[in-house]
């Protein structure tokens, strides 16, 4: 049963056994950890499209979307992204299905949807997590109760050829 007192939804998308992929479940783990007032914590994992029944049940007002993201930026880095740039963008998965599939699924139940990209370093089965990913994950968990001013994280500006 969803906990309809949650205002805020946080979906962390990603496979922690893929080194940097990791960041969106390390996320839903510190939150787990120390559980931010307002917030329902969903670890997607590699396949977050397993959860939108629940999300489109809990009905949040604003959900946000976490995940390894190579964008060309330093490891670590985190941009927010627009959902018409994620399909424009030739994005490297690991997930079953585009995010933007999801994104647009859960949009007819919810109207504000965030997508936050950290740029991994390494990518692979068995890799640890970079310090510089584990930095971005901790610094995007002390953003997160600020939503509504902003999380202050600047927004994906494709290169243009």
């Amino acid at each position: 049963m969803p906990d309809l007192s949650s205002r805020y939804a946080l979906l962390c998308v990603g496979n922690s056994m893929m080194g940097d992929d990791g960041a969106g479940p390390r996320l839903a783990e510190l939150c787990v950890e120390q559980p931010l007032s307002g917030w329902t914590v969903v670890d997607g994992g590699a396949a977050p499209e397993n959860d939108i029944g629940y999300l489109r049940q809990l009905r949040p007002a604003h959900l946000v979307i976490v995940d390894a993201t190579d964008m060309g930026l330093a490891p670590g880095e985190m941009r927010i992204i627009a959902e018409d740039d994620i399909a424009e963008m030739f994005m490297m998965t690991t997930h079953n299905l585009p995010l933007t599939f999801l994104m647009q699924q859960l949009r007819e139940d919810i109207a504000q949807i965030t997508f936050v990209g950290i740029q991994p370093d390494v990518v692979a089965f068995y890799f640890p997590m970079s310090a510089a990913v584990e930095q971005a994950v901790n610094r995007l968990y002390q953003l997160l109760p600020a939503l509504e001013q902003g999380l202050g994280i600047a927004p994906y500006q494709p290169e243009t050829v």
